[in-house]
């Protein structure tokens, strides 16, 4: 190791060696001084406290600070050779077991009972105990004859808080800690990006002071100080981005399209067999206001599952209609994108069959087009959409793709938040004269702090309100492996409901036989778990047992679209009294006979997941019954996600506990543009107040700087922070 000055940009090599400089960038993609110094510690353990060993999840890769209990020697019963066990515990009544293989007496004198020590490794469990395999470790203490306190690792952990960094099997905690330490001792910090007005208004630490404190805390105060600046960091550059973005749209031209009095809008009020909600006024209200603008809109509607997001977007759709404009919806699946065409035309009645039979005089026409539908009925409906005839077009993604040509798009409605890239962006202005006005919708409630910080350069609506004849879902979690009786009772339960003249859906988390899709998880866990259940293989079992004698259809993301659509037709027509499906129905299937569904191995969906799931019942008169079956065990935390599922409709709620439950990197797209999170420190949920004072910060810097040009060192500081790749992510059209 050597002894040279080092800035963000130094190779680590120059600094730490060629072949630690390797590992860290092999297992860790630590490549410079600053990746290293910007690689911030996990958690912090203090001498005199504990890591709550019973908290471990086997699987997972852990640290833990704990002080050796007991040793034992006994011969190995396979092959020849003794293998050590030293019993661990962190003072609270969790114990772990760490196993070495061989004759390794060395090791026996230098874990002495009494020893604290940093353990590393992947726990496992055997006969009920938990253990860790042949884990790497450091022990603290005094020094002495045989121990690892004589290495110059332990002086990285003479601190009263030990840092534990996110590490590998390859490159542990106390390495990296040494590395830091080695880099640190020479490092120069960069120019402080943060304007001197903003530390000052807002009580925060220097940049240098930050970036030593959060890896060598001097005190409890200091760590705070240093997380918080930090955090600070992260929060300012990604609200920087999104208020930068939002002043650029609003200042865009685009092209207003303003409401026009006894078109087809009012005419398709006037047939409503329903009054709309409060909501859905106030939310129409706000995006006639947007349409009739000069400038793109660029809006989020957000609703609870039913709340009656598409009538609203269906309302905004007319308007710009009635302008002279197109609308255009996009459906992240052919299922829904045909389901959409059904209920639209269903809803216009005559005022979407333009040219045809019976049509009302100003009546449009309402197109859908899809990879499925034959070439005599696409070219049709191409030249429908092209000359301007189809009003309203329905489709998947590829709508904005090659050989679609609008006569004048003039809105863009996007179903299930699925965002745009650039391709998406550039093909879309290709298609319009003039950017059209963006709506997004989801019906996956979002934390306030991620409505700001994901769709921050969006103005948000939110419908809460359900409408009238909406119907409640009861959901309970069926315990299979305690409780098989309770499966059986399931089963009945659902013929109940069919007998009654009523459907049912059965979900499964994967397809079958053949590669896996987006739309299943991985077949096995590493802790080897079976394969999840796959729909191709429950459906003739449930068709020969609990379930013969019902009609039951099988649904899933490899059947030709032609296939998908008729067997979903069979089913909103009642040919069918059971579907067998995988997440294909979680967004926007609407069969208000469905009441009952039967979600099987539920554990191994997500949080939103089920809520979406169950939100497809109980979306008539007649009340709605969600059963999440599951084999995990009672108080593991896979149950207690389902239990709290069950426990509430409250989707907001959900979203917290969905968000809590994530890595929150991913929340930024970081999974998507499959790099590194550059939200190392901030929590969506636990830094709201922050979140919003960087927010406030960044409207008042952008209004007075608009492109940061009087602040240099920040806007490379944010560049570096939000890379172009994330800050595309972020705009999402």
């Amino acid at each position: 190791m050597t002894g040279e000055a080092a800035t963000v940009d130094t190779p680590l090599k120059k600094l730490v060696g060629e072949r630690t400089a390797k590992a860290l960038a092999g297992h860790l993609d630590l490549h410079t001084a600053g990746d290293l110094i910007y690689h911030f510690p996990r958690r912090y353990d203090e001498r005199g406290e504990h890591t709550d060993i019973r908290s471990l999840d086997v699987g997972e890769q852990v640290t833990v600070l704990a002080q050796v209990q007991r040793t034992a020697v006994r011969p190995m019963r396979q092959r020849r050779g003794n293998l050590l066990e030293v019993t661990v515990g962190d003072g609270s009544g969790g114990v772990l077991t760490c196993t070495f293989f061989g004759n390794q007496a060395w090791r026996e004198r230098e874990l002495r009972p009494g020893r604290w020590g940093l353990f590393a490794g992947k726990v496992t469990e055997f006969r009920g105990k938990r253990q860790l395999n042949g884990p790497e470790y450091v022990l603290l203490g005094e020094g002495g004859e045989g121990e690892a306190a004589a290495n110059e690792e332990v002086e990285e952990f003479a601190g009263a808080l030990i840092p534990v960094y996110p590490a590998a099997a390859a490159v542990p905690t106390w390495v990296i800690a040494r590395c830091v330490r080695v880099v640190l001792d020479t490092f120069t910090p960069p120019e402080d990006p943060l304007p001197a007005t903003v530390r000052a208004t807002r009580n925060l630490a220097d940049i240098g002071t930050a970036l030593r404190e959060i890896h060598r805390p001097t005190s409890k105060e200091a760590l705070y100080r240093a997380r918080r600046r930090l955090k600070w960091d992260e929060a300012f550059a990604v609200q920087l981005t999104l208020v930068q973005r939002k002043q650029r749209a609003a200042a865009s031209p685009g092209r207003a399209r303003p409401a026009k009095a006894g078109g087809l809008l009012d005419a398709f009020d006037a047939r409503l067999p329903y009054e709309l909600t409060s909501g859905q006024q106030v939310v129409g209200r706000e995006i006639a206001a947007d349409l009739a603008r000069p400038h793109p809109m660029h809006r989020l509607l957000q609703g609870e599952v039913g709340s009656g997001k598409t009538v609203v977007a269906l309302r905004a759709m007319l308007q710009v209609v009635d302008a002279g404009g197109q609308a255009a919806l996009l459906a992240p699946t052919e299922v829904l994108a045909a389901q959409h065409h059904r209920g639209i035309l269903d809803l216009l009645g005559p005022l979407g069959r333009a040219g045809e039979l019976g049509a009302a005089d100003d009546a449009t026409r309402v197109e859908l087009v899809t990879g499925s539908l034959g070439a005599a009925a696409r070219r049709r409906a191409l030249v429908e959409v092209a000359e301007g005839r189809a009003g309203i077009v329905l489709g998947t993604h590829a709508l904005l793709y090659e050989g679609v040509d609008f006569h004048d798009l003039g809105l863009v409605v996007v179903d299930e938040q699925h965002r745009f890239g650039v391709e998406q962006r550039d093909a879309l202005r290709a298609k319009a004269e003039q950017p059209p006005h963006v709506l997004v919708m989801t019906a996956t409630p979002i934390p306030r702090t991620v409505a700001m910080t994901v769709y921050g350069d969006l103005e948000t609506s939110t419908l809460s309100q359900l409408p009238q004849g909406r119907s409640p879902i009861a959901s309970h979690v069926v315990p299979a492996a305690e409780k098989p009786a309770f499966l059986d009772r399931a089963w009945r339960r659902l013929r109940e409901e069919v007998t009654k003249g009523h459907q049912a859906y059965v979900v499964c988390p994967r397809i079958g036989e053949g590669p896996v899709s987006d739309e299943e998880p991985p077949r096995e866990d590493d802790n080897g778990r079976r394969p999840p259940l796959a729909v191709t293989e429950v459906a003739p079992l449930l068709a020969e047992g609990p379930l013969h004698g019902l009609r039951i259809g099988v649904l899933h993301g490899r059947l030709p679209a032609d296939e998908k659509d008729a067997v979903m037709r069979a089913y909103a027509d009642g040919e069918l009294d059971v579907l067998v499906a995988t997440t294909v129905v979680e967004v926007g299937v609407n069969v208000p006979n469905a009441t009952v569904m039967i979600v099987l191995d539920a554990d191994r969906f997500g949080v939103s997941q089920l809520h979406q799931l169950r939100g497809r019942v109980g979306r008539g008169s007649a009340a709605g019954l969600c059963l999440l079956v599951t084999e995990a065990a009672e108080g593991s935390s896979a149950r207690e996600r389902l239990d709290a599922v069950a426990a509430t409709t409250d989707g907001f709620k959900l979203a917290e506990l969905d968000l809590e439950q994530r890595r929150e990197g991913d929340v930024l797209g970081v999974t998507q543009s499959g790099r590194r999170s550059h939200l190392r420190l901030l929590s969506l949920l636990r830094d709201t107040e922050l979140i919003r004072d960087a927010r406030a910060e960044a409207i008042e810097l952008v209004e007075d700087d608009p492109d940061l040009s009087r602040h240099p060192a920040l806007a490379a500081s944010v560049a570096a922070l939000v890379d172009e790749e994330r800050a595309e992510y972020l705009e999402k059209g």
